[in-house]
């Protein structure tokens, strides 16, 4: 398991490259404190005034603890090894193995690269790179300035060590505009000086070196009134003395073929560095995407930017692998053209395209040049122009992945995304003003959400705007809702996106195509492999090798999670063609056929969560539902598919498969119960609720009811809780349903607790377990049990209270329900604590939480949070209430528990403040 802790950049910590939620600032502030002493006790007056300043107040110490609590359990939960020990008078950060730090990381390897020369340059490029933008990003405070001025100037050591190690291996050419830049940054710095001077003169510019040292000793002359230092006086001597026009410097043939970069060009400084770190891992990179994307408008203007890495010149070719009129450039002529570029007179071409590519390769082999080898269909397409050495770099663009040229070839490839919001807005302005941008701002935001980052949709947008004076942003707002691909389609091959990415769309083989418009159809916003076999129809395999396909093409991707999506505008044009080319029974079976695995994996998932629950009999054929070994795995299902399982069920409304919706909405109750997602459930047994109401079951119209009662209970709406329940009771008596009856008058007991009427509650509780009993289900009988003595102890019941719970836990024990035991415990918890036997109470609640951690229910986690600090407050033991109760009110802000936000944070109030011995 690899564990790192991040500081140059954004402080955060990471697991096997998965980022851990460190929570606000603040904490990752203590962290960033703590780090950079790593393995030394910081001191708690000096650890307040990293994080809170100088003149923190007294309260800051409180605090301070808090935060390191939820650190502590942030780094624990993420089985990071890194733990956050207490020592006299203060903090030390310690881990299982070191170094963990990236700032650890990074001197360790400045340490080798001084003492190993042979492998300077790279070990100097490693620890560069380790550098993710300015130091400590993301805490504030004079303490964390001063620390990222430090930082800074280590990191401009190791640069000015690696221009070093460049220059000594001869490297100089690819130096001269960085060090252009950074003398700029420091006009003074000798050093630097004498860098670009070597750098210029292995560039084959002597005499741009010595006017370089001229220029500085006039203003070292000026400024400082001084000299320069011994070591640049003798480097410009050895300048004046040696021959300063080697020979090539005034090579005629040196092509200079970049077109114009598109204008403007914006954001996407990310994907630059990325470039940069690209090519000092290898001399061959390739830009991929989907169409429009901004691919050849990336690749140029890095291209621009570095061409003064490459003095002998920079080649480029559009080899049109996805061209309007369907003519890709064949290698051989690249090839050729190539050799026209570098000046080869036609007479002296060999005829043979084989030895014209080895004229070709010999002819760059010792050359410093840079090709750029624009819309490559696929790795066949690029192989022939690429040289035989190391000394040129070859920057390939294609909406095909190529995986045989990394494979093949060592090349390094970058995935290009859409741009963020900001850069979208920016592109806006850029291309139509600030002015009409900010007159019209909402519909400004809106046409960038349109968009969706999609550079050339933008483009397209503002060359509307341009071309048709007097057209508004809210006017094209209004037309890209009611049809957004007809907007976007300027008719145009060039300028419209339906056709560039129709030319993706017609290199797919027919079962690719037939698979992007299901996956296009398919409800939410991703799916997995297993749901994409379903859709299609096809094997996991056969589907697997369909959606790699897709990906190779960059019209969907795969996320960390193994799940496949694609961008909006895609799913529209590929909805579209779907909607033309596949038959209305094809796409209904394909939907059918999806819903339904949703439908049997929630159903097999739930039953995984909650096996003593009176299950259900699902609607239509039998589906094979994807395996879930355990509670753990079914949790980590629903999570996942989430989003999907709620428009699959908005889907079947819409398609009218009534019984479908209401199971959908049966199937995600449990799990809605234990996230805390309440609004979710509301919302899906509202849907569910008007399908029961269309049919003749009435036990789904009871189910609902009770469901929507449950859920406004949970919320606090008393009025809609209680007009649900009622119905749902009712309804149930009407049917002589004694199942349905014990389980809503259960119900009703929670719903009279949150209004306050624990009396009321008591008696539905008891009408509950009459009917269990009558009805012989023991598990059930143990809830109900539980819930007459946790009201029992409401009423000051103590002995009766304790009798029915622990007469609970005997039966949930016997039946092996874990989740039945944490609630039982968590009531037991409650009336030791009643009782005065504080520390009984803390035990039942531990007991409590941990089998609700175990079971990742974070309803009842929150539950057992808020009890837990009652009895270690009353214990004098303030620290730990704060810290339990802090974790329940940040679950419950989560989860939209008003009510009981409210009351942990007045009981978070009412804790007296801490001296420092409590630290």
């Amino acid at each position: 398991m690899a564990v790192v802790v991040r500081l140059l950049g954004e402080v955060g910590a990471e697991v096997d490259g998965r980022p851990v939620d460190l929570g606000t600032p603040k904490q990752r502030c203590v962290l960033a404190a703590l780090a950079l002493d790593w393995g030394r006790v910081v001191q708690v007056d000096r650890l307040v005034v990293r994080v809170s300043g100088a003149d923190a107040e007294h309260r800051s110490r409180t605090v301070l603890h808090s935060y390191i609590s939820r650190l502590r359990r942030a780094l624990a939960e993420a089985g990071t090894g890194v733990r956050i020990a207490s020592r006299s008078g203060g903090y030390a950060l310690l881990a299982d193995t070191e170094p963990v730090t990236d700032l650890q990381q990074f001197r360790a390897l400045c340490a080798r690269a001084r003492d190993e020369d042979g492998e300077a340059v790279s070990l100097w490029n490693e620890a560069l790179a380790l550098w993710k933008g300015q130091p400590l990003t993301g805490v504030n405070g004079e303490w964390a300035e001063a620390e990222r001025d430090r930082l800074s100037q280590e990191r401009l050591e190791a640069e000015h060590d690696l221009a070093d190690a460049l220059l000594r291996r001869g490297r100089g050419a690819q130096l001269v505009g960085v060090l252009s830049a950074r003398g700029a940054q420091l006009p003074l710095d000798e050093r630097v000086t004498g860098q670009h001077m070597l750098a210029l003169r292995q560039a084959g510019r002597t005499s741009d070196a010595l006017d370089l040292y001229r220029r500085f000793r006039a203003r070292l002359r000026e400024e400082l009134a001084t000299e320069p230092g011994a070591a640049l006086q003798d480097l410009h001597q050895q300048l004046l003395t040696a021959d300063h026009v080697p020979a090539g410097e005034s090579r005629n043939a040196t092509p200079r073929q970049l077109p114009m970069t598109p204008a403007p060009f914006l954001g996407r400084q990310d994907e630059l560095t990325a470039l940069d770190s690209l090519l000092d891992r290898s001399s061959i990179m390739a830009v991929v995407g989907s169409g429009g994307i901004g691919k050849s408008w990336l690749a140029l203007h890095w291209a621009h930017q570095h061409a003064h890495r490459f003095p002998d010149g920079q080649l480029h070719v559009d080899l049109r692998g996805f061209s309007p009129d369907g003519g890709a450039l064949s290698p051989a002529a690249a090839v050729r053209g190539f050799l026209d570029a570098l000046g080869i007179e036609p007479g002296r071409i060999p005829a043979d395209p084989h030895t014209q590519s080895a004229l070709f390769r010999s002819l760059v082999a010792d050359r410093r040049m840079l090709f750029v080898l624009d819309n490559a269909a696929d790795t066949a397409h690029v192989t022939p122009l690429l040289p035989g050495g190391t000394s040129c770099a070859v920057l390939v663009t294609s909406r095909n992945r190529m995986p045989g040229l990394a494979t093949g070839h060592g090349a390094r490839h970058l995935v290009l995304d859409a741009l963020s919001d900001t850069a979208s807005r920016d592109l806006l302005v850029a291309r139509l003003g600030a002015a009409q941008v900010e007159a019209e701002h909402d519909a400004a935001d809106e046409l960038v959400e349109l968009c969706g980052g999609y550079p050339l949709a933008l483009s397209i947008i503002a060359g509307r705007v341009h071309t048709c004076p007097g057209t508004s942003l809210s006017a094209l707002t209004a037309e890209l809702r009611e049809s957004l691909l007809d907007v976007l389609d300027e008719g145009d091959p060039v300028a419209s996106l339906p056709a560039v990415l129709s030319l993706s769309y017609t290199a797919l083989t027919g079962e690719q195509a037939e698979v992007l418009g299901l996956l296009a159809i398919a409800p939410g916003p991703g799916i997995g492999l297993p749901g994409a076999a379903a859709l299609t129809g096809l094997s996991q395999a056969k589907a697997r090798t369909a959606l790699r396909g897709l990906e190779q093409a960059s019209l969907i991707s795969q996320g960390a999670e193994g799940r496949y999506g694609m961008h909006d505008l895609i799913r529209h044009y590929a909805a579209d063609v779907a909607h033309r080319t596949l038959d209305g029974e094809a796409r209904e079976s394909a939907l059918r056929r999806v819903i339904g695995f949703y439908l049997h994996t929630a159903h097999a998932a739930d039953r995984l969560l909650y096996p003593h629950r009176v299950d259900i009999e699902l609607d239509g054929p039998s589906h094979t539902p994807q395996p879930l070994p355990d509670t753990a795995a079914a949790m980590a299902w629903f999570d996942a598919e989430h989003a999907c399982l709620l428009a699959a069920q908005h889907a079947t409304a819409a398609l009218g498969w009534r019984r479908a919706v209401w199971q959908l909405a049966w199937s995600l109750s449990t799990f809605h119960q234990l996230r805390g997602h309440h609004h979710a459930q509301i919302r899906a047994w509202e849907t569910g609720l008007v399908a029961s109401e269309q049919g003749p079951d009435v036990a789904a119209t009871v189910l609902g009811h009770r469901q929507l009662g449950l859920a406004n209970a949970d919320l606090g709406r008393h009025r809609q809780a209680l007009h649900h329940l009622l119905r749902a009771l009712v309804l149930a008596e009407r049917q002589h349903d004694q199942t349905a009856q014990a389980h809503t008058h259960t119900a009703l007991a929670r719903a009279y607790e949150q209004q306050g009427d624990d009396a009321r509650a008591l008696e539905h509780s008891v009408r509950s377990l009459e009917l269990c009993r009558a009805l012989g289900n023991r598990v059930w009988e143990a809830g109900s049990l539980n819930g007459v003595g946790w009201f029992a102890a409401r009423l000051g019941q103590h002995d009766v209270a304790r009798e029915h719970c622990l007469a609970a836990l005997e039966l949930y024990r016997e039946h092996d329900d874990p989740s039945g035991e944490a609630g039982v415990l968590d009531s037991l918890g409650y009336i030791a604590h009643l009782a005065g036997d504080h520390a009984l109470a803390v035990d039942h609640y531990r007991h409590s939480l941990a089998l609700q951690r175990e079971l990742i229910y974070d309803y009842g986690i929150a539950e057992a949070l808020a009890g837990l600090g009652a009895p270690h407050a009353a214990l004098g033991q303030h620290d730990q209430a704060r810290a339990v109760w802090q974790e329940a009110l940040e679950i419950y802000r989560q989860q939209g528990r008003t009510e009981e936000a409210e009351r942990v944070r007045k009981q978070l109030d009412a804790l007296p403040e801490r001296t420092g011995q409590d630290l």
